[in-house]
């Protein structure tokens, strides 16, 4: 018997009734032979960190702060891994596949933009006024990065389970009650993810704001304190117990209604006193002045378009969708360069390397 045969005999014996089985896995797009050693869902979380690209590049890519000059503050990698961490306890800790969670975890942003979801917003936007009925959705571009655009275009290969939590992690500003929903289809360790999503965020940034100063404790209101704690990891650990504690058993994921509330109104107090707060606001908007016009840039320079990729489609739709593809592939820095490459005088003779 192969190790690979022998932990996935562990798994039928150790793991819930609910949770996925390696040995049960609806495939990849394009078959492929075992691996002797690795079950499928841990050869999917493999090909993420050691094959992605795109993977790496989250470490230069917007959490909260455009392009911040503290080395402190979380990026999208480190969001990412935060996201592992959490959604691998709980998987642990309810007998779920903790492989296929690390997976889903690690992928699930390796389609955002530069800039955050400021980046997102602009490119969805001048995407549609260039592609009509386009649209651009990270969560949906995380798919196709690992589908068809890493490794020269012929992706990752991943498993359906982990391309289906992929798709499934992002929620907006839905409130927990319905994202600890889990459809019909849809595996636990997805929905596990989507919540550590949750969890992880509404926590960091608010630690990266109070450690920017941008807020302080008292500006929040007291029962989301007196309910969650006063510090990162009380509130990280009150939020994923309780997870836990309401959840051994059942067929769906709960939360108790007193921490379901305080995490809401957390969520809630950031979107509305920093992720759309003045400062912010006004940063955005610089932002999506540097993706509207790389975009329209490369859309109609072929020069420019031709410095960053060999590929230069004389069709129309053909180009935006490789334009989105560009802009979105990019870090924060990176946008910032070749904005100014493109659109600021460097001075002659130019020292500018690129």
């Amino acid at each position: 018997m192969t190790i690979r045969l022998r932990i996935e005999q562990t798994e039928r014996e150790t793991l819930g009734p609910l949770a996925a089985l390696s040995a049960e896995t609806r495939g990849r797009r394009h078959p492929q032979a075992p691996c002797p050693v690795r079950t499928e869902f841990q050869r999917d979380r493999d090909r993420v960190i050691h094959l992605c690209q795109a993977f790496r590049r989250l470490a230069y890519k917007t959490q909260v702060f455009f392009s911040p000059r503290s080395d402190h503050l979380r990026t999208r990698l480190s969001h990412t891994l935060e996201v592992s961490q959490i959604a691998r306890t709980i998987a642990k800790a309810l007998r779920l596949n903790e492989d296929l969670t690390e997976a889903i975890s690690l992928a699930h942003d390796v389609g955002h933009t530069p800039f955050g979801h400021a980046g997102e917003s602009a490119l969805d936007r001048v995407y549609r006024d260039f592609h009509a009925g386009a649209h651009f959705r990270h969560a949906e571009h995380s798919l196709r990065v690992v589908d068809e655009l890493e490794r020269d275009g012929s992706g990752l290969n991943l498993t359906h389970e982990t391309r289906q939590g992929i798709i499934f992690h992002s929620k907006g500003r839905a409130n927990l009650r319905e994202t600890l929903l889990r459809p019909e289809g849809v595996t636990m360790e997805a929905v596990v993810v989507r919540l550590a999503d949750r969890f992880a965020y509404v926590n960091h940034d608010l630690d990266d704001c109070l450690h920017s100063e941008v807020i302080s404790l008292e500006d929040l209101p007291p029962e989301i304190l007196n309910t969650l704690g006063r510090h990162h990891s009380a509130r990280v650990g009150r939020m994923v117990e309780d997870l836990i504690d309401s959840s051994l058993g059942c067929e769906q994921l709960a939360m108790s209604e007193e921490v379901c509330e305080a995490a809401d109104a957390l969520k809630d107090f950031l979107y509305d006193e920093v992720y759309f707060s003045a400062p912010l606001l006004a940063e955005a908007e610089k932002v999506k002045g540097i993706v509207r016009r790389l975009f329209e840039l490369y859309m109609t320079s072929d020069a420019a378009l031709h410095e960053e990729t060999n590929l230069v489609p004389t069709d129309d739709l053909a180009r935006a969708r490789l334009v989105c593809d560009l802009v979105a592939a990019m870090t924060d820095r990176y946008a910032r360069d070749a904005y100014l490459h493109h659109f600021l005088p460097s001075g002659f003779p130019s020292f500018e390397k690129r």
